[in-house]
């Protein structure tokens, strides 16, 4: 006697293959919306294989030495939605802009000490050309992702960096309004990125990474090695020498953005942690990418050190600020590399 097998029907959702629950928001606006990874393709784009745009996501994505068996069941940790990010920084912008229009009713930019604006003009406002940098290297880690479960939080993440430019801007035109005399919103910016010594660093490792073709290379440079030490520098370490310097607005608004800066951590640390989980291979070529790159993210923060050392009249030691940024980055890093040295063991 023959038996007779019958699948279950499916109802809905079947993207999703043979689900016994039902998928969340998250899921259903990012399931599949890659459609350059789509099921039974000839190459990424609908046009000849050997095209220049099939063959560069054949070459740098499809072939790149950080692979996962299945890329479509990743999912990062904040399970966020394009909804869910507007409505969580329009409220964070509202602090930030809040914030920056009461310190300027109070007058207090004509109240910081000499030094300070100098490392402000020097180091704070011309920021915005790393981070315009940093901007273009996550759309292309996002542009090129295996899966829209890594393109979404990296687009995410690309609006982060526009916001923090957008806030650098203002508070680089509220300076210049109270300290017209230093050079603050003109070209003298400019300058200081592309001859001041203490940028050059950062320059040579930003347009560096922005020629890193292989989407899991510009994925370890950027958000496991650069972005990790810089944070620390630009971030937590200024925002610190700020407030010793009496720049409160400094630290407010610094410790508002790192909110991006902690959210976008946690989905490169998924990411790697999920590929090496399923490709223990993948380890190999972070940890070959990490070994490249970390010597770039060292210069870049010894470069910025000098100016924290040099320019405030509270400074702060650069071998104090080198050895803080590397050990964040070190800390991170093992966060998801330990795990996989000691599996391999």
């Amino acid at each position: 006697m023959t038996e007779i097998t019958r699948s279950r029907a499916r109802r809905t959702f079947s993207a999703f293959g043979d689900v016994r629950k039902m998928p969340t928001e998250y899921e259903i606006v990012t399931q599949g919306q890659n459609y350059t990874t789509r099921e039974n393709r000839a190459a990424a784009f609908e046009q000849n294989p050997s095209s220049p745009a099939n063959l560069w996501f054949l070459t740098y994505r499809d072939q790149s030495p950080l692979q996962a068996e299945n890329w479509e069941q990743f999912r990062e940790p904040d399970s966020l939605t394009y909804r869910m990010y507007v409505g969580a920084q329009a409220e964070s912008e509202s602090k930030i802009h809040g914030v920056v229009e009461e310190y300027a009713l109070l007058g207090a930019e004509k109240r910081l000490a000499p030094g300070w604006v100098e490392l402000l003009g020097t180091l704070y406002t011309p920021s915005r050309y790393a981070v315009h940098g940093f901007q273009q290297i996550q759309a292309y880690i996002g542009y090129m992702a295996p899966t829209a479960y890594i393109t979404n939080p990296a687009g995410l993440s690309t609006a982060d960096f526009l916001r923090r430019n957008t806030t650098i801007a203002y508070r680089t035109r509220e300076l210049q309004l109270a300290h017209p005399d230093s050079a603050i919103g003109t070209d003298s910016e400019r300058k200081h990125w592309q001859g001041c010594a203490g940028w050059q660093g950062t320059r040579k490792a930003v347009e560096s990474a922005l020629i890193s073709y292989d989407w899991g290379e510009a994925f370890t440079a950027l958000n496991l090695v650069l972005l990790p030490t810089l944070d620390d520098v630009l971030t937590r370490q200024f925002a610190e020498v700020a407030l010793e310097n009496g720049d409160n607005l400094a630290w407010l608004v610094q410790s508002f953005l790192d909110a991006d800066n902690q959210r976008r951590n946690r989905w490169s640390h998924a990411v790697a942690q999920f590929a090496i989980s399923q490709k223990p291979q993948s380890a190999a070529a972070i940890e070959k990418w990490v070994a490249k790159w970390s010597p770039y993210a060292d210069d870049a923060a010894a470069g910025l050190a000098t100016l924290l050392e040099t320019l405030p009249e509270a400074p702060r030691a650069a071998d104090d600020v080198i050895a803080g940024a590397r050990a964040a980055r070190e800390a991170f890093i093992s966060s998801f590399l330990g795990d996989a040295n000691k599996a391999s063991a």
